[in-house]
């Protein structure tokens, strides 16, 4: 028996060496914060004092007296998901974009807060440090949620929505009838399971990425290697990864209908009909209870509709701004 006994102890200390040599040789280490800058942060990026610790990556484009617009990324997206969208509108209006706190170049919050309500605190920040009384507010994925908890939160400050493929609302119960059931997401599925989610802090392979990525979308070949590269070096930006973890394991905040009711602001919603994370049915339940809102919805059009179809969601947009942009106003 003493034999067997010192078998076993021998054996589980050969497991526990080879579990440090393959974390070693999988380990994928958080990226230099100051070469990430240099990589993503160029102009014309700006790093602005938001208070409590926060630096907000940022970028402000167009003319500054032009009616402003500002555009909040989705879930372990960053600001420049909005790209395609800048470049057509930064001649005509001010476009603002930042990354949100947990995400990008933005980095990780202080004080690890990652609630709704610190969000729109931000949101409030970025727009009263730049003089921004009345905007704009635009938002995919989270950044809808955000862009909706806002204009709940601070109606006086919101001249209109663009909800694009948006959170926020309840999640449409019966799944089962709509085309996108059976999907979701590798990456957004390993943040929320214990345990295993913690590896996630130490190890996140560059393939897990580039398969999170093409669940997301349907139209595939907007997904190429710089842009796996930007999500999987920003995941893995300093704090980032442990933020991601920390945010994932909160309970979902979801508006009430109440609340969405009760935001009067003109309201555009764009959605991609074949979203596996956030279905159609979750859009047109916004444009059903929303007082103000008109929805387009885009075939064969995943979870970025701004990326996947930037020519279409552009033609909806466009129009719409010309309709109400004129009351946003700086200061």
């Amino acid at each position: 028996m003493r034999g067997l006994g010192k078998w076993v102890w021998r054996g589980l200390l050969a497991l526990i060496v080879v579990l440090v040599i393959a974390f070693l040789i999988f380990r994928t280490p958080d990226t230099d914060a100051a070469e990430m800058r240099a990589k993503y942060g160029g102009a014309p990026s700006q790093f602005i004092d938001i208070g409590d610790g926060v630096t907000v990556h940022l970028r402000d484009e167009g003319p500054k007296d032009a009616p402003a617009i500002v555009l909040l990324h989705g879930s372990n997206a960053d600001l420049h998901t909005w790209e395609p969208w800048v470049t057509a509108l930064k001649s005509q209006y001010r476009v603002i974009r930042f990354d949100q706190v947990g995400h990008g170049l933005t980095g990780p919050d202080p004080k690890h807060d990652y609630s709704r309500a610190n969000y729109v605190a931000d949101v409030l920040a970025v727009a009263d440090n730049l003089g921004l009384e009345r905007f704009i507010l635009g938002g995919n994925s989270m950044g809808g949620k955000h862009a909706l908890a806002f204009a709940s939160a601070h109606p006086q400050r919101v001249a209109g929505l663009v909800l694009v493929d948006a959170s926020g609302g309840p999640m449409p119960q019966d799944k089962a009838t709509s085309k996108n059931s059976g999907g979701g997401n590798i990456g957004f599925a390993i943040a929320r399971m214990p345990g295993i989610n913690l590896l996630v802090e130490q190890i996140t392979p560059r393939s897990l990425i580039a398969q999170s990525l093409e669940q997301t979308v349907t139209v595939k070949s907007i997904v190429t290697e710089p842009m796996i590269d930007r999500y999987w070096e920003l995941l893995r930006y300093p704090g980032n990864r442990r933020a991601t973890l920390t945010r994932f394991s909160q309970p979902h905040e979801s508006l009430t209908e109440a609340e969405i009711a009760a935001v009067t602001a003109p309201t555009l919603i764009l959605w991609g009909e074949d979203d596996r994370l956030i279905p159609v049915a979750a859009g047109q339940w916004l444009a059903r209870v929303m007082p103000n809102a008109q929805i387009t919805i885009y075939p064969d059009i995943g979870h970025l509709p701004q990326e996947e179809a930037p020519a279409a969601t552009l033609g909806d947009l466009l129009p719409w701004l010309a309709e109400h942009a004129s009351a946003a106003n700086t200061r």
